[in-house]
């Protein structure tokens, strides 16, 4: 795979993201529009770092930013989760006013 082919790839894939987290409604769709589009960039940035120079550290600081989002997106789905619990509300728009 050339590094052309790869970035192709991560163009189509933050384009699936972005229609994913701009057309939905639902709170959790849009968190998984965000995510496609964060991963997106990190194998953009891990095609770079394998092109330019094959080391390892670039290799350990994409599994360090895999971990982050990780929790990350772990944290925003218990917030949509409590959300939809204690309101009963999933969509974007009944989720503005979150202060009591």
């Amino acid at each position: 795979m050339t590094l052309q082919l790869v970035l192709l790839v991560v163009a189509a894939l933050f384009a699936i993201g972005l229609y994913g987290a701009i057309s939905q409604q639902v709170v959790v769709m849009v968190m998984m529009g965000i995510e496609v589009m964060i991963n997106a960039v990190i194998l953009a940035a891990a095609a770079f770092w394998w092109y330019l120079s094959p080391a390892v550290d670039g290799q350990v600081l994409l599994l360090v930013i895999i971990a982050v989002m990780t929790i990350e997106m772990a944290m925003g789905f218990a917030v949509a989760t409590i959300l939809h619990r204690s309101r009963n509300a999933d969509m974007t728009d009944s989720a503005t006013g979150l202060r009591r």
